[in-house]
């Protein structure tokens, strides 16, 4: 199948960078799911996190893995990342990767819950 690259429009809305109910997040994202859609948070604090959303009454899903990298922005920042998981046979599912402003950079990524612990080992990720 040929690569196509097509123009549309998006939307975005302000808010405030200050924690909401004490919770401050390192990265968000959306996208459609299934006719709807789907919100990822990744807060700094989970426990705050989880006693927010249930004051707000927030369905959310169990806790699960996601990797986030951050670091100097420069050109092919995330390529090494990609490239030792490639190495080791792990599949990346989806990255979010964005320019943080004053020279960094910020991604958030994920793999299969199988190889989370290997990937934790091939990128010598902490936490």
């Amino acid at each position: 199948m040929a690569t196509t690259v097509r123009k549309t429009a998006y939307f975005s809305m302000r808010t405030p960078n200050r924690a909401a109910h004490g919770v401050n997040l390192l990265a968000f994202t959306g996208f459609p799911n299934a006719g709807g859609a789907q919100v990822d948070f990744i807060p700094q604090d989970i426990s705050k996190f989880s006693s927010a959303a249930r004051k707000l009454g927030m369905k959310v899903s169990k806790r699960k893995t996601v990797f986030l990298a951050q670091g100097t922005d420069k050109a092919g920042a995330c390529a090494a990342i990609c490239s030792k998981l490639a190495k080791a046979g792990i599949n990346m599912v989806a990255m979010d990767a964005v320019t943080a402003g004053k020279g960094r950079f910020g991604a958030i990524f994920w793999v299969k819950r199988r190889d989370v612990a290997r990937a934790s080992r091939v990128l010598r990720a902490r936490g």
